[in-house]
């Protein structure tokens, strides 16, 4: 099964609670490494939809629209501000 981890996402600004510290998300790539690497907690039903929703995603199981929804999610669970950017 091949990955495409190119898929771009309408932008997504994460802004953490570390003074300066902020992702800005542009492609699925980007969002599962902020997910794995730089998310507050592993935990939370909404942490977990965004997982998945990358992986589907990268086999072309799911939209980039709803990624970009579950990260939104997760975000507001996880106490992390999310500034969607739309085109």
């Amino acid at each position: 099964m091949k990955l495409d981890m190119s898929t771009e996402i309408d932008q997504v600004v994460l802004i953490f609670k570390d003074p300066g510290r902020r992702l800005i998300l542009r492609t699925v790539h980007e969002a599962a490494n902020a997910l794995i690497k730089e998310w507050p907690s592993d935990d939370g039903e909404e942490f977990l939809s965004a997982v998945k929703a990358c992986l589907d995603v990268m086999i072309g199981k799911a939209s980039s629209t709803e990624l970009r929804s579950a990260i939104l999610r997760a975000a507001n669970e996880a106490g992390v501000a999310a500034v969607a950017v739309l085109h």
